[in-house]
């Protein structure tokens, strides 16, 4: 499994809000497309995808917010 992870967001941001996914659970994603937005006060932006594979489990939805370096979410490779 492929940990999706918060990145780094510069500024001393320390949390986003998850805007939308791109994918639902079970869909076939592909490496380095996007496949979740953030915002923050500051800035929108996307996340993409470190693996090509299924996307097992999202564990931040829509409205919730992140920490930087939380798991969001898993991708099992293939």
């Amino acid at each position: 499994m492929k940990e999706i992870i918060l990145p780094e967001l510069g500024e001393d941001i320390k949390e986003a809000t998850v805007s939308f996914w791109h994918h639902k659970e079970g869909d076939e994603v592909k490496a380095e497309e996007d496949i979740v937005e953030f915002y923050t006060d500051k800035a929108n932006f996307s996340v993409k995808a470190q693996a090509s594979g299924i996307l097992k489990a999202i564990s931040v939805k829509e409205g919730e917010k992140a920490s930087v370096g939380q798991v969001i979410g898993e991708i099992e490779e293939r």
